[in-house]
């Protein structure tokens, strides 16, 4: 723990989805957070929409950590649904195999893009006894009933709060809705939390006879089950406000008769080049085929220079800036390093110091302030500036003291932590437009040395000139030459 929860200059707020306002985060227990996070169907790989969800509440946790927390995160993972028994008939594959093979490929996106492991992944079928008995508790508190086609119905104006997290009033719900085909829901908008089961489908025993869980039911029971009846944050993105987390909510306070959660996080939605991100418009990007093309850290660059709750534009444009601006501040590191004669290391007593000052409360504001990564972020292109400045002025202490700055802050976002010029050599050595590499670079600049010492100032100014020409600026000062792409 490098901080304590006294460190943090303006305490932690959180914009809470079902009161409409940031409020001050407190949790159930002093020093724990619990947080569930709905996690990913795996029927497919997953997209940049899940890319988004799974970065932004990484952040979350690192900051939370960050604060001295000791943070349970569970995010759970739904491995029986119609759409994944769809894709395993269409593939003609055991389900447990297709849903094993997209695990095992979502765990290398998550890691691909620098996200911690939860704590805890419950699979939704290891949970059936669970879910079972919410819904006979349900039942036989007349909240939930047995259709005459075997499957069970949550009763949704049993409920009176129905529609508080999504604002949604049920009785104007049902004047604009549709006679439901289903005739054995009582309402339109009950939905089912056990299904009869079908012919070849994946069923287990129960009071009302074999069938499966439905989807919302699954959360409900792993989420209290792991983390108790009442936690500190759910989170997911925001096309699950509703009905998922709303049918959540009803499910699970009339079950157990307590609040659900204490703050609801909702992430923004992804648009691809200004329109809505669906396979049917060939916008659909997985998380594997971005990564093939950008470094997964510029990716996650990208998600974090937006707040979590914005929308955001996914181009390749976007890409491109969100690129360049990372490769900025990896340059003011090397820039650094490279007048140190060193590389730049952090431990837990520069991190202590780093929060102390001016650069890590303005951090600390920020990202207690419902974690705005965006603004956060900010103050990493300020300290990169400060290094700049002072390798300029040939200030040496003030931009290696800039340097460990933007190191130890970056940290809490999982980014600029490779070796500077190592990701600068694989994102732009090789691409530089007349092929110069970082060693090459290097390898001119040590000549460009040697010829000065030895009065060759006419080689020593080629070198300078080539260099321009390949977009290359060098800064020289007493302490050596640095130097930058343009």
């Amino acid at each position: 723990m490098t901080t304590s929860l006294a460190d943090a200059m303006t305490p932690l707020s959180i914009y809470d989805s079902l009161s409409g306002r940031k409020q001050p985060f407190k949790p159930l227990n002093e020093g724990q957070v619990g947080m569930y996070v709905c996690g990913m169907t795996v029927y497919d790989y997953c997209h940049i929409g899940h890319a988004r969800v799974m970065v932004a509440f990484d952040m979350v946790v690192r900051w939370l950590k960050q604060l001295g927390y000791d943070v349970n995160y569970i995010r759970n993972i739904t491995d029986i649904d119609d759409k994944i028994i769809a894709r395993a008939n269409e593939n003609n594959e055991d389900i447990g195999a297709l849903t094993q093979r997209f695990i095992k490929a979502m765990h290398e996106d998550a890691a691909a893009l620098g996200c911690l492991t939860p704590n805890s992944e419950p699979r939704a079928t290891d949970y059936i006894d669970e879910m079972q008995q919410m819904i006979e508790t349900l039942v036989n508190g007349e909240y939930a009933y047995a259709g005459n086609n075997g499957d069970v119905y949550y009763a949704v104006d049993s409920f009176a709060d129905y529609g508080k997290l999504s604002k949604r009033n049920l009785d104007d719900m049902q004047a604009g809705s549709r006679v439901d085909v289903e005739t054995d829901k009582r309402n339109p908008f009950d939905f089912v939390l056990w299904k009869a089961a079908k012919p070849n489908e994946p069923q287990w025993a129960s009071p009302w006879g074999q069938g499966r869980p439905g989807w919302h039911i699954e959360c409900s029971a792993m989420s209290t089950k792991c983390l108790g009846n009442t936690f500190d944050i759910h989170g997911g993105g925001h096309d699950l406000q509703f009905p998922h987390h709303e049918n959540e909510i009803a499910q699970s306070e009339a079950a157990t008769g307590c609040e659900y959660a204490r703050n609801w996080m909702h992430v923004g939605f992804i648009n691809v080049d200004g329109e809505k991100m669906s396979k049917s418009l060939g916008n659909f990007f997985t998380i594997r085929e971005v990564t093939a093309k950008y470094n997964p850290e510029t990716v996650r660059f990208f998600l974090l220079s937006s707040h979590y709750r914005s929308q955001v534009n996914f181009s390749d444009s976007a890409l491109d800036e969100a690129h360049n601006s990372l490769s900025r501040l990896y340059n003011a590191l090397k820039i650094a390093e490279q007048q140190q004669n060193q590389t730049l290391e952090i431990d837990d007593q520069l991190i202590n110091q780093t929060y102390k000052s001016a650069a890590g409360q303005a951090f600390t504001t920020a990202m207690n302030d419902d974690f705005n990564s965006s603004a956060a972020i900010s103050v990493l292109f300020g300290l990169a500036s400060e290094i700049n400045k002072a390798v300029k002025a040939e200030d040496t202490a003030k931009a290696w003291q800039a340097a460990q700055q933007l190191k130890v802050l970056a940290k809490s976002l999982n980014i600029l932590q490779q070796p500077a010029k190592q990701f600068l050599q694989a994102v732009i050595g090789e691409k530089a437009e007349d092929g110069l590499s970082d060693t090459v670079i290097d390898e001119l600049i040590i000549e460009r040395s040697d010829a000065k010492a030895n009065k060759n100032f006419a080689r020593a100014d080629e070198i300078r000139d080539q260099l321009k020409q390949a977009g290359i600026e060098l800064e020289d000062s007493r302490a050596g030459t640095t130097w930058r792409r343009a």
